[in-house]
């Protein structure tokens, strides 16, 4: 469909000039790398292998890094996280309220969406946060519940009924809108330049409005290098999560001694053998491409997970859940913008522990969001072309982020119910945060329907991981092919698949989730220097593309294609 203008438009007399609608990237047309970029794929797989083997070889002085770059890092950095991920939400959200930007189409005008909402939000909350939600849904409640600034502070007792509220304020605030309009972010700036404007599906097109054609060359490779390690560093901290809670719920389900120590973290046998089982079928799943394997997972999580919520709604706390889920939300939206914009500090009673408590939650959650972005950004958009800006902001911050406050709500709220009346008498709370849904699933449920629904969690933590697992290696190919969607490439597939096994067991082996943690921080750094420049981006091409349309000259690939200055 030809994008109409005014006759008056010419490109003599047009004010502005049409957007940048060819990026040319260098690949390989021959031998292993044949459709690939080598700029960008050998160092990528160079820095993640170097990663992986200084773990294997030298795990001690790894960790003793890790550990000390922890607080160097995490702490220089946390008004960066803090005030970059306030900007960017508030960025988000502006570009869909305002009419002109948000009646915009990430494609050509009246071109129709490939997937059906549907199967949509299926992906969306599949791919975005299906694994960390499993062992964050009561880990995270019960942890505020028993500590939180309001309770640093002396104002309220742990454990108590005063605790609950302020504690599912805190869990809103670091699952809604901030993480889903960091993903909308990113998701936006690649999608609107990559369908309107013919760029490639890749990270570096959407700093185009900013740099242009410089984006083709070193810069470029760069900007997708950086992206390519910080989207393994990213699904690594999450699949550690899901591998620590799959192990745990292996357990519980009577599979062995031999799967976890007696700290209750996962043994090194337990953890090889999950991610062989679970990174080979998401590799499978990787082969078969985005169209069948992973839209047939998603479709199945959604199904699971409603399943799961249902029953916590019927035998859990589910009006507890629901009360718990109203204040939660009118107390979310009433605080949001102070708590955005919150950085404690060290001076004052208790300011030492309120920074530590920042440190440990809320900046590390932004920096995971961030880190988990060109994965999730890019995943979106390649499944997002056709919607216009206000359904897709709308879309991607509001349903899943609601999706994540029913869901935390009812299972949290319901682990916090049997510990408040005593059915659980501290067996939720002590347990591991990786034991915990399984801590409340015994507490609520007699022994044979616990362990029935247990194995229902294994087995949709298991699909969580696999389809996390090979989005991401889909999407990392996608950034090594500049921006190629249509091959398989399976011994990349291959390669990306075992690094990320390799990556996620070397660091649960020396260190645990901590040295993921870390990791994964220094990871997402470079990159939010990345969402910065992405943010600017999008905003300029926006504003220059309501410009255009007001002077009549093209916004679209296919409109400057046709576009032919009058005698």
């Amino acid at each position: 469909m030809t994008q109409k203008v005014p006759v008056a438009a010419t490109r003599e007399d047009a004010p502005i000039d049409p957007p940048l609608v060819e990026l040319p990237i260098r690949t390989h047309d021959r031998g292993f790398y044949d459709g690939f970029s080598r700029s960008v794929t050998i160092p990528s797989k160079i820095i993640i292998s170097l990663i992986i083997m200084w773990a294997i070889f030298f795990p001690v002085s790894a960790n003793e890094t890790l550990s000390a770059a922890n607080s160097t890092i995490i702490a220089t950095f946390s008004g960066w996280y803090v005030y970059l991920v306030a900007a960017v939400m508030t960025v988000t959200l502006i570009l869909a309220i305002v009419p002109q930007s948000g009646t915009l189409r990430i494609g050509n005008p009246g071109e129709k969406p490939e997937f059906d909402r549907f199967s949509w939000f299926a992906m969306l909350f599949g791919a975005g946060i299906g694994i960390g939600l499993l062992t964050y849904s009561t880990g995270e409640p019960l942890a505020h519940f028993q500590n939180n600034p309001d309770i640093i502070r002396g104002t309220i007792d742990p454990l108590s009924a005063e605790a609950v509220r302020p504690a599912y304020t805190y869990t809103f605030l670091h699952w809604g809108l901030a993480a889903w309009g960091t993903y909308g972010l990113v998701g936006l700036s690649i999608g609107y330049v990559s369908y309107r404007r013919n760029l490639p599906l890749t990270i570096r097109s959407a700093l185009a409005p900013l740099f242009g054609s410089a984006m083709s060359g070193k810069a470029g490779h760069v900007v997708d290098i950086v992206a390519v390690v910080a989207t393994i560093l990213g699904v690594a901290t999450t699949m550690g999560f899901g591998v620590e809670q799959f192990v745990a719920g292996l357990s519980r389900l009577g599979a062995g001694d031999w799967l976890l120590d007696t700290d209750g973290s996962s043994t090194p046998a337990a953890v090889v053998i999950s991610l062989v089982v679970l990174v080979g079928a998401s590799t499978l799943s990787a082969l078969s491409g985005v169209g069948k394997g992973i839209k047939w997972l998603s479709n199945l999580n959604l199904g699971l997970s409603f399943a799961l919520l249902v029953l916590f709604a019927v035998a859990g706390a589910g009006l507890y859940g629901l009360e718990l889920l109203g204040v939660g939300l009118y107390d979310y939206i009433r605080t949001l913008p102070a708590h955005m914009l919150t950085l404690f500090s060290e001076d004052g009673p208790a300011g030492e522990a309120l920074v530590r408590w920042q440190l440990d939650w809320t900046v590390f959650y932004w920096a995971w969001w961030i880190a988990f972005a060109p994965f999730v950004g890019m995943f979106i958009a390649r499944i997002s072309r056709g919607r216009t800006v206000r359904e897709y902001v709308l879309g991607v911050l509001l349903v899943p982020s609601l999706m994540c406050f029913v869901w935390m709500t009812l299972v949290g709220g319901t682990a916090i119910g049997l510990e408040l009346d005593g059915t659980a008498q501290g067996s939720i709370v002590g347990a591991p945060m990786s034991d915990q849904l399984f801590a409340t699933l015994a507490a609520m449920l007699d022994p044979g329907f616990a362990a029935v629904v247990s194995g229902l969690v294994v087995l949709l933590l298991m699909t969580y991981l696999i389809t996390s697992a090979d989005s991401a290696i889909l999407i990392v190919n996608t950034i090594n092919g500049a921006g190629e969607t249509e091959g398989r490439r399976r011994r990349h597939i291959l390669f990306w698949g075992g690094a990320l096994a390799f990556m996620v067991g070397s660091m649960l082996i020396i260190g645990g989730i901590d040295a993921i943690r870390v990791t994964m921080i220094i990871g997402a750094l470079p990159f939010s220097a990345v969402v910065a420049l992405m943010t600017i981006a999008i905003v300029k091409a926006i504003v220059f593309d309501i410009i255009r349309k007001r002077h009549g000259v093209p916004t679209t690939a296919e409109a400057c294609e046709a576009w032919e200055a009058p005698e």
